[in-house]
C-alpha cells in the first residue's frame, strides 16, 4: 500500500458505525505517557477518548498498539474504539483535533472489521531513538532529542547492535517494573547510524519490555563513548540482570514510529517520524555556509541615507 498523501481530503460520505481505528500523533513531553492514570496526572488516553466523545455523543474507550511511558512521543499510534454512531472520517479526524490540544492530532481514520485489535493484532512495533551529539545542546528541541555531550562513534554502536538481533532473553534490558510474563522478545532489526549531529537508533521487534529501547539505547551510547567494548552487549544478554547493562536512556528521543498490521486490514500508510528528520529531506540547506561573496557587501545604491543627503545638497 502506498504512503498517504498528505493533501487527501477526508471523505464526508462514509458514515460507519462499529469498530473504528486511528492514527494518532503525539509530543509526549508534558503527559505521564499514553495510559490514563490517576485524576490530576495528565495523560494522553483520557484526552483522547474525551475529545472522540464530544464527536460520538457517546462513551467511548480507545485501545492502542503500544503504551508509551512519560515524555515518550508517537509519529502513528495506532488505536481502535467501538461506536454505536455513524460518523464520517472527516468528523473522527477533524471533528476531534478541534477538542484535542495542538500537541495531541489524530492523523488518520478507518472503519475496520470486528476482529481487528490494535494491540492484539500487531505484528510488530517499530521505534526511533534520536540522538543530539554535541557539546552544546539546543534550546528549541531539548524535549524532543536525547543530548549526549561526548563524541559518539555511531558505527561502533551499529556493530555491538547486531548481537541483540533475534529471539533471546532480554532481562538485561527490562525495567523492575516490567509487568510481562515473559523476557523473552523478537528483535526484528536494529540500525546505528549518523546524520550530522543527530544519531538514529531505528529498532523493530514483535513487541518490547518496559523501557527496553531506552536501556538498549543507554548501553550503545557507553559503546560509543568508548567505555564499553562491542561484545559487551553479548555479556549484557548471558548476565540477565539489569544492575549491570548501564543507565536507562532519557525519554525525551524516543518516538513509537510505526506499527505493523497483516495487509489484510488496509490500514494507511504514514511516513516513518520523527517528521523533523524527513520534511527537509536531502535538502542541503547550510550550503553555501559560511562563505560571504564579494558582491553581497553594500555598494553606494545600498547605502540610501548617504544617497539621500548627497542628493539634497545638490538640489541646494
Amino acid at each position: 500500500m502506498p504512503l498517504s498523501d498528505p493533501f487527501t481530503l477526508f471523505a464526508i460520505d462514509d458514515a460507519a458505525s462499529g469498530r473504528i481505528a486511528l492514527g494518532v500523533e503525539y509530543l509526549g513531553s508534558n503527559y505521564r505517557g499514553w495510559q490514563a492514570q490517576h485524576t490530576g496526572v495528565p495523560s494522553i488516553q483520557p484526552l483522547v477518548e474525551k475529545a472522540l466523545q464530544k464527536i460520538a455523543l457517546e462513551p467511548i474507550t480507545v485501545h492502542c498498539a503500544g503504551r508509551t511511558d512519560a515524555e515518550v512521543h508517537a509519529c502513528c499510534q495506532v488505536v481502535h474504539f467501538d461506536t454505536a454512531v455513524a460518523r464520517p472520517s472527516r468528523a473522527w479526524v477533524l471533528g476531534t483535533n478541534n477538542n484535542l490540544p495542538p500537541d495531541i492530532r489524530i492523523r488518520w481514520s478507518q472503519p475496520v472489521v470486528d476482529n481487528f485489535h490494535a494491540r492484539h493484532s500487531a505484528l510488530a512495533r517499530r521505534y526511533r531513538y534520536v540522538i543530539y551529539n554535541s557539546s552544546v545542546p539546543f534550546a528549541q528541541m531539548h524535549d524532543q532529542l536525547t543530548w549526549h555531550t561526548k563524541p559518539l562513534d555511531a558505527d561502533k554502536m551499529h556493530q555491538a547492535a547486531q548481537l541483540l538481533v533475534g529471539e533471546k532473553d532480554f532481562s538485561a534490558f527490562r525495567s523492575v517494573r516490567c509487568q510481562s510474563s515473559t523476557p523473552w522478545r523478537h528483535l526484528h532489526f536494529i540500525r546505528v547510524y549518523r546524520r550530522g549531529q543527530l544519531i538514529v537508533i531505528d529498532i523493530q521487534a514483535n513487541a518490547f519490555l518496559h523501557h527496553m529501547v531506552r536501556n538498549i539505547a543507554g548501553a550503545l551510547m557507553d559503546v560509543g563513548e568508548g567505555q564499553r567494548p562491542v561484545e559487551w552487549l553479548t555479556e549484557l544478554l548471558e548476565a540477565k540482570q539489569r544492575a549491570v547493562a548501564g543507565i536507562t536512556a532519557p525519554a525525551e528521543g524516543l518516538y513509537l514510529v510505526a506499527a505493523h498490521y497483516p495487509e489484510r486490514f488496509n490500514l494507511p500508510l504514514e511516513p516513518l517520524g520523527p517528521h523533523f528528520m524527513h520534511l527537509l529531506a536531502d535538502e542541503h540547506l547550510d550550503d553555501p555556509y559560511p562563505e560571504f561573496l564579494p558582491e553581497w557587501y553594500r555598494s553606494d545604491l545600498t547605502r540610501s541615507q548617504q544617497k539621500i543627503t548627497s542628493l539634497q545638497k545638490d538640489a541646494d
